[in-house]
């Protein structure tokens, strides 16, 4: 690595969102910063990559003016433009962030922010999802601060491949901030609820609407973490294998599903 490492730098919730030009000026006091994110809003995109229609990257700002790459496609595909030639190699870190709003627990499943960060792994570098559980005084600055000295210390010690770091920051000033913790995924409580109405020609149509989600803030799990004033630091694996569970199957009958 030479002495100033390239950074790529991404998103979930477009360009032009705070927290990304927050993190990209942060970050620029650690490395050199490449910018590719979303045109628009992607939250709860998940996992997803654009396979059957052209793909475009053109030049742009961010909200604070410093130069960035943005696409018609979603998180994942970003990344993917970038590791697959449109931002010039080597790269050496990959961020995501800094989202509005936390993902904890089950949320990294629907995730833009952490997905891009694991399409980052499966392309081999370390990755970083980081989130700000944004309340009323939205700290991008305290979330951008922590965020670079989490770069610092991955490219100092590295990750293993296949996994990356899931940050939640609480919506708090540095001085606030109770700690860090190292966390595992708590369990979300998502309070969805259907809503049905008519279109004018009287055909049914559907919202997913209800209450935020909350969460069970247990003790060394990121819910409980942010709950209490501390940053989470979860490592997440893409093996998604449930190891527990393989000695169990393997004593199934497995015989005679033909018949």
């Amino acid at each position: 690595m030479s002495s100033r490492p390239h950074i790529l730098i991404t998103n979930d919730d477009g360009v032009k969102a705070p927290g990304l030009a927050a993190l990209a000026e942060a970050l620029s006091r650690v490395g050199r910063v490449t910018v590719l994110a979303p045109q628009r809003n992607w939250s709860i995109a998940g996992h997803a990559k654009t396979l059957y229609k052209p793909l475009r990257v053109e030049e742009t700002t961010l909200a604070n003016g410093m130069p960035a790459l943005a696409t018609n496609g979603k998180p994942s595909d970003a990344v993917a433009l970038a590791l697959l030639g449109v931002v010039e190699p080597p790269i050496d870190l990959l961020v995501s962030g800094i989202n509005s709003g936390p993902n904890l627990g089950h949320d990294v499943t629907y995730s833009g922010t952490v997905t891009a960060a694991m399409e980052g792994a499966i392309g081999g570098l370390p990755a970083i999802a980081i989130s700000l559980q944004v309340e009323e005084g939205h700290h991008y600055e305290t979330a951008a601060a922590f965020a670079a000295h989490l770069a610092r210390l991955v490219l100092r010690h590295g990750i293993p491949a296949e996994t990356l770091l899931n940050v939640n920051v609480p919506d708090l000033p540095a001085e606030a901030v109770r700690g860090v913790q190292i966390t595992r995924c708590g369990r979300r409580i998502y309070r969805d609820e259907l809503v049905r109405r008519l279109d004018p020609q009287g055909r049914p149509y559907y919202w997913i609407g209800g209450l935020p989600p909350t969460g069970i803030a247990e003790e060394g799990t990121d819910i409980g973490a942010v709950a209490q004033g501390y940053i989470s630091v979860t490592p997440l694996q893409l093996d998604l294998t449930a190891h527990a569970l393989l000695g169990d199957l393997h004593t199934w009958d497995w015989e005679g599903w033909s018949n």
